[in-house]
C-alpha cells in the first residue's frame, strides 16, 4: 500500500511539473464545456514559447489552422464554427505539448453585464430572494446551456485573463449565476432550440464609468480616471475604468451574438449624463468586439424609493424618474437596441426586486424579435407617441398598443397635467383603446404631462401582452 501511495504522489508531482512546465496557456474562456457562437469566425487566443507555431484541430471539420506567436508568446486566430450542434473538441498543439478542450458546444453566445440585479444570483442575495429561484434552480439541468461568470476586480490596468471555467447547467452551477440572464438564456433555449452560453460580467453597486475606459471617457469631464491604488480605496466598483480593466478585458473580442445589460442604480444622481454614457460605451464596446453593430438590450431600472439614500439632502434631480428618462432616450439612440421595461417589478424598499423573471424574459423577446426575427408576439412596451390639447383637456396616444391599452383592472392615478405656471396636480384619467383623456379642474390650459414620475410607483398601464409603459414626460423643465 505504502508503494502505491508513493506511485500516486509520484504521478502528481509529475503533473505538477508538466503543468509549470507546459507551453500552451489558454484563458479560461476556452476551457471544457465551452461554447462557440455558431456560423462565426470565432476569435481564440492563448499564449505559448516566444515566436512559437501553434497548431490548431478542430474536431466538427477536422480543420487544421496554423498561427505563429509573436515576441511575448501571445497568439490568437479565428476558427470557423458551422451551425449550431457537438459536443466537439479543439486540440490546441505546440510541438509535442498539447491542449484538448472537451465538450465543446456551437451555439448562440451571449454577454451579460451590469450591477447587482444583473449580477443576482437564482439562489438570491442573502435575506434577498428571488422569486420561484428554488424550483428555478431544481429544473435547471440543460446539457445545452453552458455559463461561466467573471470573478470580481477591480484594478488600474487591463487584465488578459481571470480565473474561472465554463460550466454545463445543473442545480450546482445555476444556483450561483445570475437569474436575469438564466432566464434570458433558457428562454433563448427553449425557444430556438439551440445551444446557448452566457458571460456573466458584472459586480453589484458598479457605476457605467467603471466599465468604460480612458479613451471613451476622455469628454466626460465628471469621470475621474484612478492613477494609484489610493484611488481604489474607497467603493472602486464606482471608479472610471476599474472593471473595465480587471473584468471585462479579458473577455473582449470573445465571439458573442449580443450582450443584455441591467444596470443604472449606481448612475440616478447622475441622470443627466447617463443616456450620453450609454451611446458611447457601447459604441466603443462594439469597436473593440469587432463584431459590428451587435445586438444591445436592457433593463431599464425598476422604480425604488432612493430617497432613502439622501435623508438630510434630497434634490429633485434625485427622483429616478430621470435616470429611467435617460434610459429610455438611449433606446431610439443606440443602433440595434431595445429596453425592457420593468415598471410592475419594483419594490419600494429593496432595490433588488425578486421577480428576476419578467426582466429575462424581457430581454429575450427583444432578441427572439429583433435578432432571430420570430413573430406574433409582442416585445416592446407601449411608449408615448404624441398628446393633443383642446378645450382644457390633453389626449394622450401611444405606440405599440396594437391590441389597445390595458389597465388589467388597475386604478390609473399616475398622470400628472400642469399649466404654463409648471405647477402639476393629478389629472383624471379616462382611457380609451389607444389612448387617455386627461382633465384637472385646477389645470384651466394644461400645457404638459407627466406620468408616474416618481422613484417608486407601480405601473398602471400595459399592452395587451402585459408589457408596462414606463414613466414619461412631454416637458424638460
Amino acid at each position: 500500500m505504502k508503494k502505491i501511495q508513493q506511485f500516486g504522489l509520484g504521478i502528481l508531482a509529475f503533473l505538477a511539473t508538466f503543468q509549470i512546465n507546459a507551453k500552451i496557456k489558454l484563458p479560461a474562456l476556452f476551457t471544457d464545456n465551452m461554447m462557440l457562437q455558431q456560423k462565426s469566425n470565432a476569435p481564440i487566443w492563448g499564449w505559448a514559447e516566444k515566436n512559437a507555431n501553434v497548431v490548431i484541430i478542430t474536431s466538427w471539420d477536422a480543420k487544421t489552422y496554423k498561427v505563429k506567436a509573436d515576441t511575448s508568446g501571445k497568439w490568437k486566430t479565428n476558427l470557423q464554427t458551422p451551425a449550431f450542434g457537438g459536443p466537439y473538441s479543439i486540440e490546441v498543439v505546440e510541438g509535442k505539448d498539447k491542449v484538448v478542450i472537451k465538450n465543446v458546444l456551437i451555439g448562440e453566445v451571449w454577454l451579460c453585464s451590469g450591477q447587482s440585479n444583473m449580477e443576482m444570483p437564482l439562489k438570491g442575495f442573502q435575506g434577498q430572494p428571488v422569486k420561484n429561484g428554488n424550483e428555478t434552480i431544481v429544473r435547471s439541468s440543460n446539457n445545452n446551456i453552458r455559463l461561466i461568470t467573471v470573478p470580481r476586480a477591480t484594478v488600474l490596468e487591463p487584465k488578459e485573463d481571470f480565473e474561472g471555467k465554463w460550466e454545463v447547467a445543473s442545480p450546482k452551477s445555476t444556483s450561483n449565476f445570475s437569474a436575469t440572464a438564466w432566464y434570458f438564456g433558457s428562454l433563448l433555449n427553449e425557444v430556438l432550440q439551440v445551444p446557448v452560453g452566457m458571460i456573466v460580467v458584472s459586480y453589484g453597486g458598479s457605476s457605467m464609468e467603471a466599465w468604460m475606459n480612458q479613451e471613451m471617457l476622455k469628454d466626460f469631464a465628471s469621470a475621474k480616471i484612478p492613477t494609484t491604488k489610493e484611488d481604489l480605496a474607497k467603493d472602486p466598483n464606482r471608479v472610471a475604468t476599474t472593471l473595465f480593466n480587471g473584468m471585462l478585458s479579458p473577455v473582449i473580442g470573445y465571439g458573442i451574438k449580443g450582450c443584455i445589460w441591467y444596470q443604472g442604480e449606481s448612475n440616478y444622481e447622475r441622470a443627466s449624463e447617463y443616456s450620453a454614457l450609454s451611446q458611447k460605451m457601447v459604441s466603443s464596446w462594439r469597436t473593440l468586439w469587432k463584431q459590428g453593430d451587435f445586438p444591445f438590450y436592457y433593463c431599464q431600472i425598476a422604480p425604488f424609493n432612493y430617497k432613502q439614500f439622501h435623508p438630510k439632502d434630497y434634490v429633485e434631480k434625485y427622483n429616478s424618474a430621470y435616470l429611467r428618462e435617460a434610459q429610455l432616450k438611449a433606446s431610439t439612440v443606440i443602433p440595434n437596441s431595445g429596453m425592457a421595461v420593468l415598471m410592475d417589478v419594483g419594490e419600494e424598499n429593496n432595490i433588488h426586486p425578486m421577480d428576476k423573471e419578467k426582466g429575462g424574459n424581457r430581454l429575450a423577446f427583444w432578441a427572439l424579435a429583433k435578432t432571430y426575427g420570430l413573430e406574433g408576439f409582442e416585445y416592446e412596451s407601449p411608449k408615448y407617441k404624441s398628446m393633443e390639447i383642446k378645450d382644457g383637456s390633453v389626449t394622450v396616444s401611444f405606440d405599440n398598443v396594437e391590441n389597445g391599452i390595458m389597465t388589467f383592472e388597475k386604478e390609473v392615478v399616475g398622470f400628472e397635467i400642469a399649466g404654463e405656471d409648471k405647477v402639476f396636480y393629478p389629472a383624471k384619467t379616462v382611457v380609451r383603446r389607444k389612448s387617455v383623456v386627461l382633465t384637472s379642474d385646477k389645470v384651466a390650459k394644461p400645457v404638459a404631462v407627466r406620468f408616474l414620475w416618481k422613484d417608486f410607483a407601480k405601473a398602471e398601464l400595459f399592452s395587451g401582452g402585459g408589457l408596462p409603459l414606463s414613466s414619461f414626460r412631454t416637458d424638460e423643465w
